[in-house]
């Protein structure tokens, strides 16, 4: 468990370093610039987040055909999801230059902050087919529990990410940009390494490396569920982003720097969750249930502990985190009010996180698509009644993630529990 924790941690904490840098970068144009990352940011990583599927549906697959003896059939389920990941990120990148425009006005910001929001997600659109690749080919590393390749991938990419927003952010004067063409050259390199990785595991096994409408089609019906799961999340995080800009600028610049370190702290929670997803998988499909339900008490176990100290690190530094984003006294109060809220929530979100890694890799999608719908049919009237009452500024956005990261948490957290305390999901076999 910790030789796969222990490398997802390092990948999954470099990823959202993508999302500080671009703001600490960006941060220093002034208020306006960070609040159109801030909602650039969140419409790019929805896109993202919504395939997500192409990660998990892969470990889980390859996961269980590896524990089930099938490593050729494993590795050709784990190319179809790349392809799929290839062409489905080529479609989405032409729709998300193409409405960029509208997609920054639906979520009522303010004009000056649409034009760098639509500058940025029009730079950064050309990299989604790299990001989509690296999310399939990690999930079929993953399967074959291998999570140091990742890491080693992932820490590079967030070097050369901060090395190129930098240069052309600061250095050439591009701006935003710049932060969004950084991004996307990143991704690229990115997918093109993690492919050749998984080419070189396939070839010896005799899989055909060209796609198959089968194969396509098997990969779609697999990830069905956990795209409908993702979606209740992803509106979850727009709906959160959308009570922030109708609370003004301060409350939307601030909202971009608290869901950048809770984003992080999440990342790094979820480390266990990956070890979680291919073990339960890997053992499933060898039939092992008693190693799963001990794989389930110690993560869930390092889950809660994770986010308590993740929280107290959290509490403590909330101020000097806050000065890190902007020079604005009204946004520094935003930030650090907040965070001491979010370090309260994170060890329920430890639990959150890791229960979901166990369902995933058990393939238990059906159940997490209709929960995820439930919990979002909670949260969603608290939001607007935050949107609709709460005041402008700090204070508001204190109701907001306290509406998000509490009562949207705390639905999650009753129903992946109560689904783990039964034995419907433990499916055995290929």
């Amino acid at each position: 468990m910790l030789a796969l924790a222990v490398p997802a941690f390092g990948a999954l904490v470099a990823e959202p370093l993508f999302v500080l840098v671009d703001s600490a970068v960006v941060g220093t144009l002034g208020t306006t610039p960070l609040a159109g990352l801030g909602l650039a940011s969140t419409v790019l990583t929805t896109v993202v987040g919504l395939c997500v599927f192409l990660a998990y549906a892969t470990t889980a697959q390859v996961a269980r055909g590896i524990g089930a003896g099938h490593r050729r059939d494993a590795l050709r389920q784990g190319v179809d999801g790349m392809w799929l990941g290839l062409l489905l990120g080529a479609v989405l990148a032409v729709g998300l230059w193409l409405a960029a425009p509208a997609l920054a006005s639906a979520l009522g910001a303010p004009a000056d902050v649409v034009a760098p929001a639509v500058t940025y997600l029009r730079w950064s659109a050309p990299g989604l087919p790299g990001m989509l690749l690296v999310l399939a080919a990690t999930g079929v590393l993953r399967g074959l529990l291998d999570t140091r390749t990742p890491l080693w991938v992932a820490g590079a990419g967030a070097a050369l990410n901060a090395i190129l927003s930098v240069t052309l952010v600061l250095g050439l004067g591009m701006g935003v940009a710049g932060s969004g063409l950084g991004t996307a050259v990143t991704q690229l390199l990115m997918a093109l390494v993690l492919g050749a990785v998984v080419v070189r595991a396939a070839r010896p096994e005799g899989v055909p490396l060209r796609p198959g409408a089968t194969g396509l089609g098997g990969a779609v019906v697999a990830g069905a569920p956990l795209l409908v799961r993702t979606v209740s999340l992803r509106a979850a995080i727009l709906l959160a982003t959308w009570v922030a800009a109708g609370l003004g600028t301060v409350a939307l610049a601030g909202h971009q720097a608290v869901a950048s370190i809770w984003g992080f702290t999440a990342f790094a929670l979820d480390a266990l969750a990956i070890a979680a997803q291919a073990l339960v998988g890997q053992r499933l499909g060898a039939a092992d249930v008693g190693a799963v339900r001990g794989v389930l008490r110690r993560t869930v176990t390092w889950g809660v502990a994770g986010g308590a100290v993740l929280g107290a690190l959290v509490a403590v530094a909330a101020w000097p985190l806050a000065r890190l984003f902007t020079d604005d006294p009204a946004v520094h109060q935003a930030i650090a009010w907040t965070l001491w809220l979010v370090a309260l929530m994170l060890p329920m979100s430890g639990w959150v996180f890791v229960l979901d890694g166990v369902l995933i890799g058990a393939g238990d999608g059906r159940y997490l698509a209709w929960v995820g719908m439930l919990t979002l049919a909670v949260y969603a009237p608290a939001a607007l009644a935050v949107r609709t009452w709460a005041p402008p500024g700090p204070t508001g956005l204190v109701w907001a993630w306290l509406a998000f990261g509490g009562l949207f948490m705390a639905a999650r957290a009753a129903t992946t529990g109560l689904r783990a305390r039964g034995t419907a999901w433990m499916r055995t076999g290929v």
